[in-house]
């Protein structure tokens, strides 16, 4: 306590601004890991593939957009660990065979679609809404890519037809989370940002 009264005042602010933001980091990816993984329980399995409609993709490219380079990709990367090792966070409940199954190749796009999206985005500050919507719609073009080259994998079919069933069924619905996730972003970014410093 001695010590603390002793430092000079500008150290002693830099102390709790560094504090501060770890708490902030810790809570944003704390909570992306929990909202991506909300995401997964509200679904809608589709008849004609073993890839369900989540809602999952939303908070992966606004992780990404909030949370930077290196904390987004942290708070997917941390989903996709603590769902590989049995807790139940993934579409059809957890363990590591759902990363070598037919949606694994969605996971890991999860991970890389969040760093592309941070990374494309920079700071934040003076982005147009269509520069958002551009970079949320590659990062989510490589999820697609990712998931369908794995779904031709372990369904054994084609890429062609891996696009029919896990690509072209969820694009109507991509579209909208996109469009909601850049919206968000577009909106609120300069508040977000200060809650969340990168």
């Amino acid at each position: 306590m001695v010590e603390k009264i002793m430092k000079h005042p500008a150290a002693i602010v830099k102390e709790e601004a560094v504090a501060a933001r770890f708490i902030y980091i810790l809570i944003g990816v704390t909570g992306f890991i929990v909202l991506t993984a909300v995401g997964a329980f509200i679904r809608i399995p589709l008849p004609f593939t073993p890839v369900p409609l989540t809602l999952q993709t939303l908070f992966v490219l606004l992780s990404g957009a909030l949370l930077g380079r290196r904390f987004g990709p942290l708070s997917q990367g941390g989903y996709v660990f603590l769902g590989s090792f049995g807790v139940p966070l993934f579409a059809g409940g957890g363990g590591f065979l759902h990363i070598l199954g037919p949606t694994g190749g969605y996971l890991i796009g999860f991970i890389v679609a969040s760093w592309i999206v941070g990374r494309l985005l920079d700071s934040g500050k003076g982005l147009f809404f269509t520069r958002i919507l551009l970079v949320m719609a590659f990062a989510s073009l490589v999820i697609y890519l990712l998931g369908a080259l794995h779904l031709a994998l372990v369904v054994n079919v084609g890429f062609r037809k891996a696009i029919f069933m896990g690509v072209l069924p969820f694009i109507p619905g991509d579209t909208l989370k996109l469009l909601a996730a850049a919206l968000l972003y577009w909106r609120f970014n300069g508040r977000l940002n200060q809650v969340f410093p990168r």
